[in-house]
Formats: C-alpha cells, sequence, structure tokens
C-alpha cells in the first residue's frame, strides 16, 4: 500500500508509530523502517519549539516532506514533516536493498550497523542537505506500508537532553536493526 500526503497530515506521535514497518527507498537503497522518534511544536527538544527559522522552515511546510539537519556538526539526520512545526526522525532501517551500495557509503558492512541510528541512515541512503524539502512520496524517494500491522514497542526518546521522558521513541519487536535496544516498562504499543 502506498502511502498518501494525509498520512502525514496527523500527529507526529501517531505518524511515528505507523512508520514501523514502512519500506523508506531512496534511488534503490533502503530498507524496513524499524525505530523512529516523534518531536511536536510544542516540545522543547524539537527544533521548532521556537518558531520557525531559515533552519527549520521546512517543518512548518507541507507534511510529507523530508527536513534534513545535521547533528553536532558531523552527522545529517533525517526527518518526514507532519503536521506544521512537527517530525519523525527516523532513526533506524533493516537494510534490505542496495547493501553494497550502502556498505560503501559507510565503510562497514555489518548489516546491523549499516542503519542504526539517525546519521547511519543518512549516511547509507545519501541524505544530505539537499534533500531538505524534497517531497518523500515522489521520486527518488519511495514509501511503501506494510500489508499487515506490525508489533511495535515504545520506548523514552534517546540523546536529547529536554523532554526525554516522553515515550515517543517507536520499535519494531525484537529487531537487531534499532540504534539502542527498548528497556523499561512502556511495552507494546497498540495501533494508535
Amino acid at each position: 500500500m502506498l502511502l498518501t500526503p494525509a498520512f502525514f497530515d496527523r500527529s507526529a506521535v501517531d505518524v511515528a508509530h505507523q512508520l514501523i514497518g514502512v519500506q523508506f527507498d531512496l534511488g534503490g537503497c533502503g530498507g524496513m523502517i524499524v525505530e523512529t522518534e516523534a518531536y511536536e511544536p510544542d516540545d522543547p527538544a524539537s527544533h521548532s519549539f521556537r518558531g520557525p527559522t531559515p533552519r527549520n522552515g521546512v517543518m512548518f511546510g507541507l507534511p510529507a516532506h523530508l527536513y534534513v539537519y545535521r547533528s553536532y556538526g558531523i552527522h545529517w539526520c533525517a526527518n518526514i514533516v507532519c503536521r506544521p512545526g512537527s517530525a519523525v526522525l527516523i532513526r533506524a532501517l533493516e537494510p534490505l536493498r542496495g547493501l553494497e551500495a550502502m556498505a560503501a557509503r559507510r565503510g562497514h558492512a555489518d548489516p546491523h550497523l549499516l542503519c542504526a541510528g539517525p546519521g547511519r541512515v543518512c549516511q547509507a541512503l545519501g541524505i544530505h542537505l539537499e534533500h531538505n524539502g524534497c517531497a518523500v512520496l515522489a521520486p527518488p524517494f519511495a514509501l511503501e506500508a506494510p500489508a499487515m500491522p506490525v508489533p511495535v514497542v515504545v520506548g523514552r526518546r534517546v540523546g536529547i537532553s529536554q523532554a526525554a521522558d516522553l515515550p515517543w521513541r517507536f520499535g519494531l519487536e525484537g529487531s537487531p536493526y534499532v540504534s539502542r535496544r527498548f528497556t523499561g516498562r512502556h511495552g507494546i504499543a497498540n495501533p494508535p
């Protein structure tokens, strides 16, 4: 099933949950999304919290577009815009297509480490600042929803200092491809 812009024109928390299991490709490389994090406009950890800027302007634009930024001046990170000021960070993929090209970009062939983390996802897929503002529902991107719902676990977001206690990190239950294991008592989430 192909996704539509309406799928993304919702709460980032709902979208982040339902992106687990979605196939995400760029130019023939990609795989299944196994980990996401949600960021809402009233969230102090979100880049949109203080309003629009030249850097985060894409977050206030149309849903289903990519917001790309550099984290700590080192790694590119890719977020899919939802409602204005909200987005979903793609934290990890299970690599399934274009493994040789992804391994060459990463300089690493271990499939468990190719796309385990938002910086690794972008490096493996070749996502850079030039993709900022691109529609993810048009070539060279391709997204396809799974035929059946997949089991999703919920946890706290990682790598942030504010609002880290919010259970807005989602993952494919039992996946060895997530960037960090899910721990605690949040458990399995029901579909929103």
